[in-house]
């Protein structure tokens, strides 16, 4: 387990946030206890074991030692607050396009549907895979939309280097995944999955307003991913919940604790299908609690023409295939549209 003894945590100032926010049916938040893996570990077995025990628990662990060092991240960080600092006319001229690059508004994105009033309080800017000519005319591919450089000037550079050096760590975390399902390590170095992935930075800006789940007001409502996995890097401010089992009545939600220099991962849908649900995509949400919040989301997701269908070691005459063969740009555009405003609605402002 990771050890978070030595970040501030203030007990009372966590009450008096839930005591802000009226909990309804809710069980009060506890804090999750998540595995930590350490990427730098040569003892590749005791990862696997890890990783295998976080992914039919909770979903969810943490990373370090991953390769991608504080100052760069830091950095990183501060070029995204420079562009949610515009002025919202300089952002909306860069809205996200057909190819879902871009700037997405606060309340854009709706997850959830059945128990949000409205959108989410947060705003996020889209930047994904556009270095093969000859996928430009596929979904999430092709060019993206990058602020002139005189009005941020290193903005594009900076990202593009975060980017490879997310896929990098990716690559490395999937390769530990497919020896914890009994595969070769390699399994998913093939070019329809992680080879011409589609991989996704989201940068993500939560508002500084007090989240009320009985009255349907979220900085993020409950869902799970979509893709393969997500790395996850997180300012100081608390604000991540998971809940393991989506199904419990009433559901218990789990405060995640950000952890300095660590990526926090989690599984997305595709794998849990892929997995035939030996592994599990877990429900998670962010409830704001009056202070903005800065993240970074790296979704990394197969590619385009993958056809996901149940690997051969999670099947069996006793556990057949629960799910049909899909392929990934199918499913993957479907789950986009049910989530995000379709951009119509802004030509009309």
């Amino acid at each position: 387990m990771c050890s978070i003894s030595h970040l501030t945590y203030n007990r009372s100032s966590r009450e008096d946030r839930y005591s802000k926010i009226k909990m309804g049916k809710e069980i009060p938040q506890t804090q999750a206890i998540l595995n930590c893996i350490d990427l730098s570990n040569p003892n590749i077995d005791h990862n696997v074991d890890l990783l295998k025990q976080s992914c039919t628990d909770s979903g969810f662990f943490y990373l370090i030692n991953h390769g991608i060092s504080q100052d760069f991240m830091d950095e990183v960080f501060a070029q995204s607050n420079t562009f949610f600092t515009l002025p919202l006319n300089e952002k909306m001229k860069l809205l996200r396009n057909d190819s879902h690059k871009g700037y997405t508004p606060v309340l854009d994105e709706i997850l959830d549907p059945q128990n949000q009033l409205h959108g989410d309080y947060k705003e996020g800017y889209y930047i994904g895979v556009e270095d093969n000519d000859s996928l430009h005319h596929k979904p999430f591919y092709g060019p993206n939309q990058w602020p002139a450089s005189d009005v941020l000037p290193g903005w594009r550079e900076t990202m593009e280097e975060y980017q490879r050096r997310a896929l990098e760590v990716g690559k490395a975390l999937a390769r530990i995944i497919a020896l914890a399902l009994g595969l070769d390590a390699n399994f998913f170095d093939k070019p329809e999955t992680l080879r011409e992935p589609i991989a996704i930075l989201r940068l993500l800006h939560y508002q500084d307003k007090v989240s009320d789940p009985s009255q349907g007001l979220y900085a993020a409502g409950a869902h799970t991913d979509y893709g393969l996995i997500t790395l996850l890097a997180t300012d100081d401010v608390q604000g991540l919940q998971i809940c393991k089992n989506k199904d419990a009545k009433p559901q218990i939600w789990e405060d995640v604790t950000p952890l300095k220099g660590a990526f926090i991962v989690n599984l997305g849908d595709m794998l849990e299908r892929w997995s035939n649900c030996t592994f599990k995509s877990t429900l998670h949400r962010v409830i704001g609690n009056g202070q903005e919040r800065y993240s970074i989301a790296y979704f990394l997701e197969p590619g385009h023409d993958c056809l996901v269908e149940c690997l051969p070691t999670c099947k069996s005459d006793e556990n057949p295939p629960k799910f049909p063969p899909i392929y990934y740009r199918d499913y993957f555009s479907q789950r986009f549209k049910e989530t995000h405003a379709d951009l119509h609605v802004y030509s009309k402002q």
